[in-house]
């Protein structure tokens, strides 16, 4: 039986299918698969890719969608989200916010507990689990707080929630305190749980702001300073040494963080690092007196931006994340000084890294698959890690490279409408995204002018 809801959009018809295991062949398309495109066909059977080749026939009860020309992924991972609910679903909800996802290729996302109650016990993650299980369009794996109410005073339930939780964070606030982040270390490591850490040294700020040097143009607005976050990883990678933990940094900004995690994979510490796509697009000087430009941490120098960009390309920053992280629009509506920090990525975040980097020449479509898809799933153990196979887990979304658009927030299906993206030019156009077999998004107008 097949559930349709259908919603429509400026851009066509929009419809999330509830329950759909019905065969789809996928024919022509350039497929991402064993580390390179090539032109295939692939067909989906019971939420499994069963074939890989070309020339595929078509069968019975068989849906056929012709992607010559166009391209397919395996689906994007975001380990790095804000769906808002519980707490904030005036912000945002699970469910508008996976919409937001598979709207930009995303078929996984990892959630971060700055909610209202904060997962950080049984009891409480619970309530996220239970709207999870009934509103997501797209998986969502959980994390749980560190610590109690994310006050960095007393460790949660860790063992408690070990279980149900991809790991432990306490994002939006750095764990301050050594003594405290140690211990989360070691039991995180007795659960084989990762601790996912927000790095920022409050001893290093005054009043929240203070100058790093440079300021943006068009405004005099100050900068937390870069040291608030290197200070802090610098002093994590310590902690990591003496307990082992498995140990990933939060939105890397600075040039400083990149090279501290280069020396600790060169020294074989087993950590890993995200950055933003405004931190590798945007420095300093591109800033406007806008709430959509503040978000924490700042987008820093130019050379900062380049020595992420080096990272990327260099496997030091090992995946790139959204940090998607949706406020009401008269939270947004202070400018630099007055507004909230967090912004919106989702729906965004492909289209402006192929053009800037891609197209550019910075770095390869295969990098960014890999940073998007691959690379985040391996390292926090999340369903078809191993990307497009026969037998693999149908997790996939199609995109028409050639597609040419001018972002417009005002149309996103995020309840949060502010970027600093907002009016770039920019290709690249999902056409559709597929979760186990499911179709979760689908551009219907564009589809049906293959």
């Amino acid at each position: 039986m097949l559930y349709c809801v259908f919603l429509r959009l400026s851009s066509g018809i929009l419809f999330f299918i509830g329950v759909n295991f019905m065969r789809c062949l996928i024919k022509n398309a350039n497929v991402y698969t064993n580390g390179a495109f090539s032109k295939l066909d692939l067909l989906v059977k019971d939420g499994i890719i069963s074939e890989i080749k070309q020339d595929i026939p078509a069968a019975n009860n068989c849906r056929i969608v012709d992607f010559s020309n166009k391209f397919v992924f395996p689906g994007f991972a975001d380990v790095h989200v804000h769906l808002r609910e519980p707490g904030f679903s005036y912000k945002e909800t699970i469910h508008t916010g996976t919409l937001a996802a598979a709207r930009g290729g995303y078929t996984a996302l990892c959630s971060m507990p700055n909610l209202d109650p904060v997962p950080d016990n049984i009891e409480n993650l619970a309530v996220q689990l239970e709207k999870i299980r009934y509103d997501a369009v797209v998986a969502v794996y959980p994390y749980g707080a560190i610590t109690i109410g994310e006050n960095g005073l007393k460790i949660s339930d860790l063992e408690g929630m070990a279980d149900k939780v991809i790991g432990f964070s306490d994002d939006g606030k750095g764990v301050q305190r050594n003594k405290m982040m140690k211990e989360a270390m070691m039991r995180a490591k007795a659960l084989d749980k990762l601790i996912v850490a927000h790095c920022e040294d409050e001893t290093l700020l005054n009043g929240g702001y203070i100058h790093q040097g440079e300021y943006a143009r068009n405004h005099s607005h100050k900068g937390i300073v870069s040291e608030s976050e290197w200070r802090q990883v610098e002093r994590d990678l310590e902690l990591v040494r003496e307990t082992g933990c498995t140990y990933h940094v939060c939105h890397v900004s600075t040039k400083e963080t990149v090279e501290l995690i280069r020396r600790a994979k060169a020294e074989g510490l087993d950590v890993s690092c995200e950055t933003a796509p405004h931190y590798l697009l945007l420095h300093d000087m591109l800033l406007y007196d806008e709430g959509r430009f503040k978000m924490n941490p700042p987008v820093r120098s130019y050379e900062d931006m380049l020595a992420l960009v080096e990272g990327i390309c260099d496997g030091t920053v090992d995946m790139i994340a959204t940090d998607h992280a949706p406020h009401s629009e008269k939270e947004k509506s202070g400018g630099l000084k007055g507004s909230l920090n967090g912004i919106t990525g989702l729906e965004c975040a492909f289209p402006v890294l192929y053009t800037e980097l891609v197209k550019t020449g910075k770095i390869t479509l295969e990098t960014l698959i890999e940073k998007l898809s691959l690379s985040p799933k391996k390292r926090f153990g999340l369903p078809a890690e191993d990307g497009i196979r026969e037998g693999g887990r149908a997790d996939l979304t199609a995109w028409d490279l050639e597609a040419e658009y001018k972002i417009d927030s005002s149309k996103f299906l995020s309840m949060g409408k502010s970027t600093p993206f907002d009016g770039h030019q920019v290709h690249g156009k999902c056409l559709f995204t597929m979760v186990e077999g499911r179709t979760v998004w689908e551009d219907q107008e564009s589809i049906e002018d293959l």
